[in-house]
Formats: structure tokens, sequence, C-alpha cells
């Protein structure tokens, strides 16, 4: 049986959101600002990071994976690509959680072809303990050492994603 312990609340969450969302309408305010979910898991935290963006702004979503359960494959396979055109805009990459790093540099690869003016990385989570490349997060709501994070979109083998609040899963 799965042990969750909690790491982050719904308040916690909400606050720090809150205060993201605050900065990059300061940051993006003369900008012509794309955001790109990295599908599955930033669906909720892009929900709720684009109610709290007061600039205009237009939403897209880019799908890729590398994880099998719990583990990372090394190999990461794209699922979707934006439908947006993106030359010459101001994008900001909305991710769950990053972790060590690969799949992400290879979205950002992949995006830099688009010809975009600029490319942003904003998290719920940066997380450090598996980092294998070096990833300039620029908006971080929350920095976790270690642990295996599920909750409010983080999933473990497509479950659990509905968690309201933020939990280490123990198996």
């Amino acid at each position: 049986m799965p042990e969750f312990i909690p790491v982050l609340s719904e308040q916690q969450i909400t606050d720090q959101i809150n205060k993201v969302g605050q900065k990059i309408s300061r940051d993006y305010k003369t900008k012509d600002l794309v955001l790109i979910g990295v599908l599955k898991g930033s669906f909720i935290f892009l929900s709720d990071l684009t109610r709290q963006i007061s600039v205009d702004h237009e939403i897209d979503f880019i799908g890729a994976s590398s994880y099998e359960g719990a583990t990372s494959t090394g190999q990461i396979v794209f699922t979707k690509q934006p439908d947006l055109e993106l030359e010459g805009r101001d994008i900001l990459l909305v991710e769950d959680i990053v972790d060590t790093g690969n799949t992400l540099l290879k979205i950002i690869e992949f995006v830099k072809l688009l010809n975009p003016k600029s490319i942003k990385i904003c998290t719920l989570i940066d997380k450090h303990e598996r980092r294998e490349v070096k990833i300039n997060v620029d908006y971080s709501c929350f920095s976790i050492e270690k642990g295996f994070i599920v909750g409010y979109g983080l999933d473990y083998n497509e479950k659990y994603r509905n968690l309201p609040a933020i939990y280490d899963l123990k198996l």
C-alpha cells in the first residue's frame, strides 16, 4: 500500500502561483507571451497560473515523455507539437517538475527550431536530486531536493494527478 507524505499544502501552492503569476505579468508586460504547457503533468498548474497572469497571452501545449512509472527511460518521445505559430514570440514553457532536465532540454532544443524571440522556463517544482543537465529555471514556485512527488498534476503511472496538494510517494 502506498504511503503519501505531505510536502506542500493546497494553500502553499495557491500562494506561490499567485506570486509567480504577478512576476510573470510584470516581466512580460510589453511582450508577445505564449504559455506552452508540457503535457500531461503541467495542465493543473498551467490552469491556475494562466488565471494569475494579468497580461494578454495565448496558450498551447507540447507533449513529451521519458518516463515509465517512476523511472526515466532516457528516450524522449514527442506526443504533441504546438499548434500556434511561435516564430518571433516570447515563449514561456510551463512544466510541472524539472527533475533530470533531459526532457526539458529536448523540448527547448525543439522549440528553438521554431525561431521564437525568447524562451524561458516556469515550473511548479524545481527538483535537484537527479538533475543531469544544466537547466536555467526562470520562474519556480518551489525548490525541492528529493523525493518522488505526486499530486497537483504530477503522477505515478498516470495515478494521483488529482490529489489537491503535493505528496512524497513511498511505495
